[in-house]
This record gives C-alpha cells, structure tokens and sequence, in this order.
C-alpha cells in the first residue's frame, strides 16, 4: 500500500498545512505554535519539493494478468523477477529512469539520449513458464543490440532466467525473462 503513496507529495501537503498553521498561530499571536509550525512546515515543505525534483512514478501494466498468471508467479517467479516488480511498480527517488543501473551494466545506456526507456510491464504464461515481459521504449538502441545482448540479459536476471527479445512495433522492444523448465516447480 504504502508503494503507491507519493513521498513527495505527502511531504508537500504536510509540510504546506503546518506551515500554514504557522501563519495562522503568528497572525494570531500563539508564539509557541507558530514556532514549531513554521519551523517544521518549510522544512518539511522544502524537503517534499526536493523528493518531487527527482520522483519517478510507478509503472503501470499494459494489460492486466490473469488469475492464472499470478498464480503461476506465486509458484515459479524467481526472486530477481519479484524484486523487478516491486521496484518498477513503486515510487522511486534520485533515478532518472526505471532499471537504469541495470541498463548501464548491461551496455544498452552509452548515454542519457540513447537509454532505452522502461514504459510498462506485463506478466504471461509462455509454455507452462511464468514470464515476466519488460517493454521499452527504444528509439535509438536497434533491436540487433538487443538480439546480440539477449545471453547477458539472461545471465543477469538469471539464474533461472532465459531472455527472448521481440520487437512488436517500431522503436519499441519487449524483454521477456522466462522461467526456465528446470527452475519449475
């Protein structure tokens, strides 16, 4: 629950009313309350707008998983799969884009402009495996890098994890990272 709530924007509302209160116990002559309200408010109100200066909102599906997806997920999701999830699907702080450190240490981000960026997820069953289907944008990073890449995705997401790259429409690549037959359960 508390993923989906806004750091930045809670910190903006908290720290707007206390520093109102602040104004408000000023104007009327409550020195004890107006010093801890404005004290505590701006900087609560300034730290709020420094968070919101480098939020990065959750992503969402492209499609929703079916019952029968999710419970495959429960049964085979590897933990590097659910780390995946919770990570893109939650607000996050001081990151320019969503797996940036992963796209650095695989070669795909040779510059800001070039990054592929992640836009949405979904989850699928391939062949009696659970996948986890990462989609990107990808203007600048042909799907020949991507094809050529595809062993070192799989071991980086890995073990477990084998990566199928498709392209399903132009400057757009879909990372699929399937559960491996042998890691079923």
């Amino acid at each position: 629950m508390f993923r989906k709530i806004s750091l930045a924007n809670a910190g903006l509302v908290i720290g707007f009313l206390l520093t109102s209160l602040g104004f408000v116990a000023y104007y009327a002559n409550w020195a004890a309350l107006n010093i801890g309200s404005l004290f505590y408010g701006v900087g609560i109100l300034l730290a709020g707008f420094a968070l919101k200066s480098s939020e990065l909102e959750p992503l969402p599906y492209s499609k929703p998983t079916p019952e029968s997806t999710l419970a495959l997920r429960e049964k085979q999701a590897t933990s590097t799969q659910e780390q995946i999830i919770k990570d893109v699907t939650r607000f996050r702080y001081g990151q320019e884009v969503h797996l940036e450190e992963s796209l650095e240490r695989l070669g795909l981000s040779p510059s800001d402009e070039e990054r592929p960026l992640l836009q949405s997820l979904r989850e699928e069953e391939r062949d009696g495996a659970y996948a986890l289907v990462l989609e990107f944008d990808s203007p600048n990073t042909s799907l020949e890098v991507w094809q050529k890449k595809q062993e070192k995705i799989a071991k980086f997401f890995g073990p477990g994890i084998r990566a199928e790259i498709a392209q399903p429409a132009d400057r757009r690549v879909d990372v699929a990272l399937v559960v491996e037959e042998s890691d079923r359960t």
